[in-house]
């Protein structure tokens, strides 16, 4: 063929106008394939053609490409693999667009696609998807786990064409005839391949459900039914649809599926199951297939066809007339016509006959057909029941056997256990003698040591009889599951003569086609049929009567089985009264043994009590010997280190009390004992230890007094630690007088704790409300001031001096608000902090119990209102003129780092969940926003002023401008000297600052 050709068919195939796919083209472009053994030159064309801008050129491509898959060469699937990632592509764009042929195009994609992938995984498979039952079984390799992945795959496979199905319907309006015209047939063209690939893959889903339903559990394929059920309802519906279009009805006959869906759970469906058949007459074409012709051509044709029959009949008549037709009969024209008229009824009458005489040869092939099915389904069904009746008597026999041998087993076990009672009575005798015979204690503990032993062997020879009627029912399982084996082989030969009789049926029925040729052979047929249902109901009877007779046998069966089953549930029953009874001896020696382990369990415990409070008590008492060493002398420590040894050694003996107390009601809960005694030695020895250590910075009286409650403490702890050690005193062990030294002991610290700026801590709180209330006022006092110098200075400036006034005296009133909005916020959150931290304190002995957080806010509230009230005054100057910018920039900066002091001082102490401490952060961010602001404002209004006082050169001699240059160096030099001073001197006033905050806030005492 042509390449030329074939190129020129693919773009007829494949244009923009909305009409369905010509069949000329479409079979020119497969015939291509198989000429060229590919599809090169399809793809060729294909990427040259604007799928992507066109969607009825996108949509008509996928139908001829659908074509090629189906009908084209087998190699047509090879050379579109490079193309897969492309059609995707191509499907996500045009899944944008939700009007017109945008989402069909998508879909359809979406469906090759998944055809492609589909044939790639199973390549057995052919385009068409035509396979027999052979070849199915072939695909799957004969695998269980196969069938059920390839189930799978064929219900995504089929449920991409319901879904294109579905669209396609959905897009169209059926209130109007659309199946006749050209767009409506655009669409519903490519339906046809979509027909046909799914009753194939209907017909194969329904044959692999019905092989995994024979070979899983019908659980395990709840979700397949579940799936298969709903893509059946769709599939049926959409063929009724379908087979009521005009459209359809002339190209495609379209099969009807069942009313309703097969019944996997019952093997013998499969036999009713008719697989759908797909008819495309052969005289059918599609509508724009081939040009109309011509209705005068289609007559003359007809008209000269019947010439040459009539010539054929009658002779020729061209030039001779020997009838003389047209002059000697005198017959004109319209007698002609009239007799061909009369002869085109004759045939027409002909034809009729002739096909009714093929309805009645069809239906009674039908009618066979029918019959032939139900007696074969009848056959199927008789074989059945005796091939179960079979299993049923062949298994019955077998558990017969089985039983009997259980019986056997028993009666062994029986003697067994008698000959174990008698050689027991034999061994109390024995015990009898030798209690009459040895008289003295040691003796007889040695016969009571071996009559328990004689009975644990005694209880062992019980268990293992117990194992043997164990292993007795493993082999009994063993026995089922060698019957069910021999089942199923025995179902698999059933299986075989069923495939035999289908083949016999498959020759009977090739006999039957042959036999359709003549109203003759079918009436023989019939006889055949008639006799053959005959020998199949004698059959019948045969197997009807053999089933009685299994029957009969089988309910002799169960009857002997039943008496076997009773016999031996008496025999399980005296076995096992004699089992417990042996159990009961078993138990209560367990029962003394396991007192005599609970009072060792307990004497152990106590001695790692023991041992315990012993190493407790040589950790205090080394503590109390370093407090006399010469060498802890040099060790120093603070009170607030102290207070938070005491703080801790407290909490731990309220948990060794609470432990104390749960031994003494249970001896069996020392678990939490032992921990809280190890932390408590410690807790204890580090406390006198800290305290020996404060006491060495400390004035004599409080230092002596600290030192003899250490000692006093340790004491304690000794004594209390001692009575624990002893059996008769660690019930009545208190700890009261321990937790009272430590008392003493955090008093004394409380009062050696450093004392911060000359303030009593008791008028500590009322100092931190003045010093929040005078920053406050601060503020708003430097707001006012603020206010009243920008009204001057708009009332006595103008121009550049003006709009620089405006702009900084702007940027340092929102400087105040931030800093008021900073101040509200931080007093909201002291509150929040004392009235969370107190407890049942007052606020001002929650401020002394924490002077030095209290100190620090106080620092840093007098920082801010200092700053806030510099800044004023210095911008005051500014806008005076007698001060300077960079004044005005430190004393923003300066309050900038007071408030964040503030800030810090604050936020110690708070929650980092509070709703206050975020309103402080925010504040504290918008006060960092308008120090920035401040700044800017102040650099931009000095660059403005500089830019106004530019320096004019252009009257000035060279003489005049060097002598200038010389004493701009001059000044440079003098200016950079007094730089480095300043800084020298910045430094020193830092570190003096440093220092006499540190001597105000008490820095001094908390480090000695």
């Amino acid at each position: 063929m042509e390449l030329g050709k074939v190129t020129v068919s693919i773009n007829k195939a494949i244009n923009a106008q909305e009409v369905a796919v010509k069949e000329k083209h479409a079979r020119t472009c497969i015939l291509g394939t198989h000429h060229e053994k590919g599809a090169q030159t399809f793809w060729s064309v294909v990427n040259r053609l604007p799928l992507s801008g066109n969607a009825v050129l996108c949509w008509k491509f996928c139908h001829v490409f659908h074509k090629l898959l189906r009908d084209g060469h087998s190699n047509v699937l090879k050379d579109s693999l490079r193309y897969k990632n492309e059609l995707s592509d191509m499907s996500r764009m045009w899944g944008h667009l939700s009007e017109g042929y945008g989402q069909l195009c998508s879909i359809y994609l979406k469906l090759l696609r998944t055809k492609m992938e589909f044939h790639t995984k199973n390549p057995r498979f052919p385009g068409n998807l035509q396979m027999s039952d052979r070849q199915l079984d072939e695909a799957g390799e004969n695998d269980v786990n196969n069938f059920f992945q390839l189930t799978v795959e064929m219900f995504d496979y089929l449920e991409c064409e319901l879904n294109l199905f579905q669209t396609v319907f959905s897009s169209l309006d059926m209130s109007r005839s659309v199946s006749v015209t050209a767009a409506g047939q655009c669409r519903l063209a490519p339906l046809i391949q979509v027909i046909l690939d799914c009753s194939h893959l209907y017909d194969y889903t329904v044959k692999l459900l019905f092989k995994l339903h024979s070979c899983l559990p019908a659980d395990t394929l709840q979700g397949h039914r579940d799936r298969f059920l709903e893509q059946f309802r769709k599939l049926k519906d959409l063929f009724y649809r379908s087979s009521n279009l005009q459209y359809f009805k002339r190209l495609i006959q379209i099969p009807q599926l069942p009313e309703n869906p097969p019944n996997f759970l019952r093997a013998s469906a499969l036999s009713e199951h008719i697989s759908p058949v797909v008819v495309i007459p052969a005289e059918a074409s599609s509508p724009d297939s081939e040009p109309i012709t011509d209705l005068v051509e289609m007559d003359t044709a007809s008209q000269s066809l019947f010439d040459s029959k009539f010539d054929d009949i009658f002779g020729s008549s061209l030039g001779n007339d020997p009838f003389n037709f047209n002059s000697q009969n005198g017959m004109n024209k319209d007698d002609k016509d009239r007799l061909i008229e009369q002869l085109y009824g004759e045939i027409a009458a002909l034809k009729e006959e002739l096909e009714n005489y093929k309805a009645e040869s069809a239906r009674g092939m039908m009618q066979l057909r029918g019959r032939t099915s139900e007696l074969e389904a009848e056959l199927a069904e008789q074989q059945h029941l005796k091939q179960q009746a079979q299993d049923e008597s062949e298994f019955l026999r077998t558990e017969l056997e089985e039983l009997k041998k259980q019986r056997e087993d028993t009666e062994k076990a029986q003697r067994s256990l008698t000959e174990i009672e008698r050689r027991a009575q034999a061994n109390e005798q024995r015990y009898s003698k030798l209690k009459e015979k040895y008289s003295e204690l040691v003796q007889n503990h040695a016969d009571l040591l071996r009559k328990n032993a004689e009975v644990t062997k005694q209880v062992t020879a019980a268990r293992q009889a117990q194992g043997d009627v164990e292993r007795e029912k493993k082999e009994l399982e063993d026995s089922f599951q060698r019957v069910s084996e021999q089942a199923q082989r025995k179902s698999q030969e059933q299986a075989e003569v069923l495939d035999t009789l289908k083949r016999e049926l498959a020759a009977s029925r090739q006999e039957l086609q042959v036999l359709q040729g003549t109203l003759e052979s079918s009436t023989q047929a019939r006889a055949e049929q008639s006799t053959r249902i005959t020998g199949l109901e004698q059959e019948r009877d045969s197997l009807s009567r053999a089933a009685e007779r299994h029957g009969e046998e089988v309910a002799a069966l169960h009857a002997e089985l039943q008496q076997m089953r009773d016999r031996l549930g008496r025999e399980q029953e005296s076995s096992k009264m004699e089992l417990e009874m042996l159990q009961v001896q078993l138990r209560d020696k367990q029962e003394s043994k396991e007192q005599a382990l609970q009072q060792r369990v307990a004497e152990e415990q106590f001695a790692l009590l023991q041992g315990t409070a012993q190493e407790a008590k040589r950790m205090v008492q080394d503590a109390l010997s370093r407090l006399e060493d010469p060498a802890h002398m040099a060790c120093t420590g603070s009170a607030d280190c102290l207070l938070s040894r005491t703080l801790a050694a407290s909490e731990c003996v309220e948990r060794l009390q609470d432990a104390h107390g749960k031994y003494v009601s249970d001896h069996t809960a020392i678990g939490s004992l032992l921990p809280c005694l190890a932390l408590f030695a410690h807790l204890v020895s580090d406390t006198l230890l800290q305290g020996s250590a404060t006491s060495h910075l400390a004035p004599m009286e409080p230092a002596d007094r600290l030192l003899e409650a250490c000692k006093q403490c340790g004491s304690e702890a000794v004594s209390y630690l001692s009575a624990l050690q002893d059996p008769g005193k660690v019930k009545g062990a208190d700890c009261s007088l321990l937790t009272t030294c430590l008392s003493r002991i955090g008093t004394i610290g409380q009062e050696l704790r450093p004392r911060g700026l000359d303030v009593k801590q008791e008028e500590l709180g009322d100092l931190v409300d003045k010093e929040m209330a005078a920053t406050a006022a601060a503020i708003e006092t430097a707001a006012a001031r603020i206010e009243e110098m920008l009204s001057k200075a708009r009332a006595g400036d103008t121009g550049v001096k003006l709009e620089v006034n405006e702009r900084i005296l702007g940027s340092c009133t929102g400087l105040m608000q931030a800093i008021r909005v900073l101040v509200l916020a931080s007093k909201d959150l002291q509150r929040e902090i004392v009235e969370s931290g107190r407890g049942a304190a007052s606020p001002k002995e929650f401020y002394a119990k924490n002077s030095r957080w209290t100190e620090g806010l106080i620092s840093a509230s007098k920082a801010v209102g200092w700053g806030a009230t510099v800044m004023v005054d210095a911008a005051d100057l500014v806008v005076q003129g007698k001060g300077t910018f960079e004044e005005l920039m430190v004393c923003s900066r300066e309050i900038a780092a007071s408030t964040a002091q503030l800030v810090a001082a604050s936020k110690v102490k708070a929650d980092k969940d509070s709703a206050n401490l975020c309103k402080l952060q925010q504040a504290s961010r918008g006060v960092t926003q308008a120090t920035a602001s401040v700044v800017a404002s102040t650099k931009a209004g000095k660059s403005q002023v500089e830019e106004k006082d530019s320096m004019d050169f252009s009257s000035m001699t060279l003489t005049q401008i060097k002598r200038q240059e010389m004493d701009s160096q001059v000044r440079v030099l003098e200016l950079e000297n007094q730089l480095q001073k300043e800084r020298q001197k910045l430094g020193e006033l830092r570190k003096k600052h440093y220092e006499l905050a540190g001597v105000a806030e008490g820095w001094e005492d908390a480090a000695d």
